[in-house]
């Protein structure tokens, strides 16, 4: 067995922007695992520093501190011991151990030739996945652009990342409306933009518009100061950087209907976790949305399918698959995308084994 990592940079198409940061190529890696009978399993984190405090650098340096130990890994069971007792080193370097492990059960999964799914013993891919379009920060005629292009391919669920400019947020909520979009759905991502309760309540009364839900209006782990805005506005608050491990759930267990929780695979430690983390919201009674980083390529928009799949019941919304509508290029011939109605079939991949991807480059 051998275990290498490597940065993922490929260029976006155009910048992507929200009230954090703006990009213009992925920020990831990627892990291979190359067995001995010459399967190779491959897994991709993404390492963000504004919400789990990682960065690329420290992603390599914690694979090479551990990269030997993992080498040795034979079975799941191996892999399922080093978790348990080293909670805290993946509660420090999520988007890396994401990778490792996603490289391990792809690898697995080849190897028994059983899809990701049979492999863990969970429900097969079945039935079309449906997406959120996601719309950025960009200047309002980039906005207004992408929101026609969105309207035009049968989208009805939107998220619209803010930037505190009351008129232009309003503008972006009335031009949406204003397009020939049946039964839309408007959820805001505010990024932790508002320093308190009060002045996020005075901005989206402002707005003048119903909305389904809010994301991080506040600083990362301000729950009163979202539960005051929940009552305020009578939406609930969507946790994303203020949620990343299941030991949180504590927090939100006196008021479970007040929260959505945005479960991203990178950022929750990989995809064992996020199933963990989802069994537990719907046995609460919270529910989940199914996130992305931006930038990811199909080797997470795959592993993002079966959390969803899993958790159909209590799934609210689904980020991602954005593929080549977003990358110069994806690292298969075949990216996993959304089409009309944000729509993703997955039957192809329901019979592959692993994760049911053939890659065709890595930068």
């Amino acid at each position: 067995m051998k275990l290498t990592i490597k940065q993922l940079e490929i260029p976006f198409k155009q910048a992507f922007a929200h009230a954090t940061a703006t990009r213009s190529c992925t920020e990831s890696v990627v892990v291979t695992a190359e067995f001995s009978n010459g399967i190779r399993g491959v897994g991709e984190g993404c390492p963000r520093k504004y919400v789990t405090g990682e960065s690329i650098q420290t992603a390599l340096d914690f694979f090479n501190s551990n990269r030997e130990e993992w080498e040795e890994f034979n079975r799941l069971e191996d892999l399922k011991a080093w978790m348990s007792l080293n909670r805290e080193s993946i509660d420090n370097n999520p988007a890396c151990w994401c990778a490792v492990e996603l490289a391990f059960l792809d690898g697995w999964g080849q190897d028994k030739r059983q899809s990701i799914e049979s492999f863990l013993d969970l429900q097969a891919l079945t039935g079309d996945f449906h997406y959120s379009a996601v719309l950025g920060t960009e200047n309002l005629a980039s906005f207004e652009k992408q929101a026609q292009q969105f309207s035009a391919l049968g989208f009805c669920d939107f998220k619209v990342k803010v930037n505190g400019k009351i008129e232009e947020d309003r503008h972006k909520i009335q031009f949406l409306t204003s397009l020939p979009i049946n039964n839309i759905r408007i959820r805001l991502d505010a990024n932790n933009l508002w320093k308190s309760a009060v002045e996020a309540v005075k901005y989206l009364s402002a707005l003048e518009y119903p909305l389904f839900a809010i994301e991080e209006p506040l600083q990362v782990g301000d729950y009163d100061g979202c539960r005051q805005i929940n009552q305020e506005r009578g939406c609930p608050m969507i946790l994303d950087e203020s949620f990343l491990r299941i030991e949180q759930l504590d927090d939100l267990q006196k008021d479970p209907q007040s929260w959505i929780i945005n479960i991203r695979i990178s950022k929750m430690g990989g995809m064992l976790r996020s199933l963990e983390i989802a069994r537990q919201a719907q046995a609460m009674g919270i529910q989940i949305i199914i996130g992305a980083q931006v930038g990811e390529t199909s080797i997470l928009t795959r592993a993002a399918l079966t959390v969803a799949n899993q958790n159909r019941d209590n799934l609210l919304a689904q980020e991602g698959a954005f593929g080549t509508y977003l990358l110069e290029h994806d690292i298969t011939d075949t990216p996993l995308m959304f089409g009309k109605g944000g729509t993703l079939d997955p039957q192809p991949l329901s019979s592959q084994p692993g994760l049911g991807l053939v890659l065709s480059q890595l930068s």
